[in-house]
């Protein structure tokens, strides 16, 4: 497993239009992705799931990738959260 910290700087946090991305993101990877923030955890293909979380801007996430191409997914995604959220 691999699995990076990021802060959200998006000005409203993971809302509908980037979570939306991240979805579309997440499942063109063959990887299972995982975003948590405090005790709370989402598929990052689950777009409820992930607007549930209810991250603003200056929340620290945490983002776990799982599977047999993790560091290369986990690059994709990381680059994915610095360029969108």
């Amino acid at each position: 497993m691999k699995s990076f910290n990021y802060v959200i700087t998006d000005e409203v946090g993971i809302h509908a239009r980037p979570a939306g991305l991240l979805v579309k993101a997440a499942k063109g990877l063959s990887s299972k992705i995982v975003v948590k923030a405090g005790a709370k955890s989402a598929d990052a293909t689950k777009l409820m799931a992930l607007m549930g979380l209810g991250v603003r801007k200056g929340t620290e996430v945490t983002v776990e990738v799982n599977g047999e191409n993790e560091a290369a997914d986990a690059v994709v995604i990381e680059n994915f959260f610095k360029n969108n959220l």
